[in-house]
């Protein structure tokens, strides 16, 4: 249940954490490399989030992107096989 402090509903990490299935070190970590808002500190430290800073959260968690159609790793997998396979 979000936090109602002047008008405005915040939700707190706790919540977001568990409403997305993430622990919180991955929350600190997307927050720390400014894929997610960094939110507002209330009370005693504590980092809460606005319900547009959560929407942009949850797109982020939930975010799909294709893969390339060879990535580096493949490409470097392949090549072994082919080398390996020549000898």
């Amino acid at each position: 249940m979000p936090l109602a402090i002047n008008g405005a509903s915040y939700y707190t990490t706790i919540e977001i954490t568990s409403r997305l299935s993430v622990t919180r070190q991955t929350l600190w970590r997307w927050r720390s490399s400014g894929k997610i808002p960094y939110g507002h500190r209330f009370r005693d430290n504590h980092i809460v989030f606005t319900e547009s800073e959560l929407q942009a959260i949850e797109e982020y968690a939930n975010k799909i992107e294709p893969l390339p159609q060879a990535t580096p790793q493949l490409s470097l997998f392949n090549n072994n096989r082919k080398q390996s396979s020549g000898n």
